[in-house]
């Protein structure tokens, strides 16, 4: 959704203005407000029962187009509304701007509490900063930003381990030897380095394998296609790819599948449906699955807490341990977590 008009409130300086048309249409337009439908949740909280329930959550993430980020909106939304509050849902689609633009939306309806999977590690800090300032506190989900003492909460996987696990399977299905290819997440986000590193802790171990390619697609299943399509033109002698998430994973088999490459070991991260659905078909090895639902919720109710205590109950940085996803396994997940 594109918002023209917002250049030429800005050209006019009218600040009421921008703030009433961001209050009113961009936290909505992914997502409207929503109230809970059980008016006795609200008491769960210890807030007031009412309309205005528990008063306003903003949950922003990514694209729900991927649905990792589609399920950690979903799960943080559900959360806050059965712990009494109205959420707004809303998706910076990566774009610090547009990230800017939504947190100034929430601090002008008075949130209680912003859920954010954020747009940049380094863009982030100046509005989760304004945001604390006006005292409304943010709960960082997935990804992390290069500052502490800023968000009240910074809940992410623990990218490492779960990177390490996912290689040491694929280290494994390649009988430790072979040519190997490497596609990497967007480089503004933290995660991608993390897990790039956790990859490389585990198969630099194994000189008999051999990386012929190393790029970034940017967590995109269709930049993923066509940066694996123009690998493989290069260089066909492929055994196995390591992919920074399951999106790109997926797109590197499609890239392989149209060059008649089928017999490559993939291995990604994320713990999609998708992945898992390949792994059971036997058209992908494994993935290491992150669980968003699980993350998101625990944000809300740390969210929660410090909407009526006033204090945080954890320290700032807190990790969840990934889980590896093979074929023997795979029946035990369902949606970014075990059924």
């Amino acid at each position: 959704m594109s918002f023209p008009i917002l250049g030429s409130i800005r050209r006019r300086g009218s600040v009421l203005a921008l703030s009433l048309l961001v209050g009113g249409s961009l936290l909505t337009g992914c997502g409207a407000d929503t109230a809970p439908a059980d008016q006795a949740a609200a008491t769960q909280s210890g807030q007031a029962v009412g309309g205005v329930a528990g008063g306003l959550i903003a949950i922003i993430t990514p694209s729900p187009d991927n649905p990792f980020f589609k399920a950690e909106a979903d799960s943080a939304k559900a959360k806050a509304e059965e712990l009494g509050y109205q959420t707004s849902v809303a998706s910076h689609d990566d774009d610090p701007n547009k990230q800017s633009e939504l947190i100034d939306a929430a601090i002008s309806r008075n949130a209680k509490a912003i859920i954010l999977d954020n747009a940049g590690a380094d863009a982030s800090i100046g509005p989760v900063r304004k945001a604390a300032e006006r005292g409304i506190p943010v709960f960082l989900i997935d990804r992390e930003i290069n500052a502490t003492g800023v968000a009240t909460a910074q809940i992410v996987s623990n990218n490492s381990q779960g990177a390490q696990l996912a290689a040491q399977s694929f280290v494994e299905a390649m009988k430790e030897k072979g040519n190997y290819v490497e596609l990497v997440g967007k480089e503004s986000d933290t995660n991608a380095s993390v897990r790039s590193k956790g990859f490389a802790d585990v198969v630099s171990q194994y000189p008999d394998l051999k990386s012929v390619a190393k790029e970034s697609a940017n967590w995109d299943q269709q930049e993923a296609f066509t940066k694996m399509e123009t690998i493989i033109q290069k260089n066909r002698d492929i055994q196995g790819v390591l992919a920074g998430n399951d999106t790109m994973a997926l797109g590197a088999m499609a890239a392989l599948k149209a060059a008649g490459l089928g017999k490559v070991v993939v291995v990604g991260f994320d713990g999609s449906p998708d992945a898992i659905a390949a792994i059971k078909a036997g058209t992908m090895h494994a993935t290491a699955l992150q669980p968003a639902a699980l993350g998101a919720e625990s944000a809300v109710e740390q969210a929660d807490q410090f909407v009526r205590t006033g204090k945080a109950a954890k320290e700032e940085k807190q990790s969840i341990d990934c889980e590896l996803v093979t074929k023997g396994n795979a029946d035990e997940f369902g949606v970014f977590g075990r059924k």
